[in-house]
């Protein structure tokens, strides 16, 4: 193991003793001014996952969510020197933490909170002219290969639980008494502007919005959707995409990948 391996295990890791070969230039203990250094890049990173996960936060409370984000911390390293990217698989830790069985819906709040986090700080991309979309759609004669491809923000989760509502009602301060967590529900994240949107969605709008993202054309995506779901209805699912920006290009040749 090179010394920068074991650096970066030490700091890591709580129990691990301050790594050989480290000095002080100003005489200091180095396992003393190693210990501190330690404990902000705990902080720092907790910290982080704090900011990504308020909503997982105030569902089980600051020291449990600490308590769990620190074994978080110990077992997984950045993987990027994009803060905002930290925490990216925290859900399926939460999916697999024992403590939280009693949340059953934790991990999929946690799972919409990324969707958030990646649709703020996904690509910029100009919406088309909601009123230029309504007509090509309307000047089709038939579905055919027609795309649509939608803003990098955009992105699906469909859930066994009430993750839209749980997550709205943390925004708003509104009683949980009435919500059943147990209601599943699919949701839809997308970025209009600067503002990070969530949205009830279908089974149906799922698999619609998915194979959009898939690049797969409008009638393939439809037939997918009624195959999920047969009440689903693409008006109303195109009406949410183009109303909220979320369409940025019509077209029908494939793309060629590289």
């Amino acid at each position: 193991m090179s010394h920068q391996d074991e650096f970066a295990n030490a700091l890591l890791a709580l129990d691990e003793p301050c790594p050989d070969g480290l000095f002080s230039s100003n005489g200091a203990d180095p396992a003393s001014r190693f210990a501190v250094y330690r404990n902000n890049v705990h902080s720092s990173l907790i910290n982080a996952l704090a900011t990504s996960y308020p909503v997982t936060l105030q569902l089980v409370g600051e020291a449990f969510f600490q308590a769990m984000a620190g074994l978080y911390v110990q077992a997984f390293a950045p993987g990027s020197p994009l803060i905002n990217e930290y925490g990216g698989d925290f859900a399926d830790f939460i999916q697999g933490f024992a403590p939280a069985a009693n949340v059953p819906y934790l991990a999929d709040v946690a799972r919409l909170e990324r969707l958030r986090v990646k649709a703020y700080h996904a690509s910029d991309a100009l919406s088309l002219d909601q009123q230029a979309v309504i007509t090509a759609l309307q000047q089709q004669s038939t579905l055919g290969e027609l795309r649509l491809q939608l803003h990098p923000s955009v992105a699906t989760l469909n859930s066994a639980y009430a993750v839209v509502g749980l997550w709205a009602a943390h925004q708003t301060g509104e009683s949980l008494a009435t919500l059943n967590p147990l209601h599943a529900q699919s949701a839809l994240v997308l970025r209009n502007g600067l503002e990070v949107k969530v949205f009830v969605i279908d089974s149906g709008s799922v698999a619609f919005i998915n194979s959009l993202n898939n690049d797969w054309p409008l009638e393939m995506s439809l037939a997918y959707a009624l195959d999920a779901a047969a009440e689903f209805d693409l008006h109303q699912c195109l009406a949410l995409l183009i109303g909220h920006g979320a369409i940025t290009h019509l077209h029908t040749e494939q793309k060629v990948s590289p």
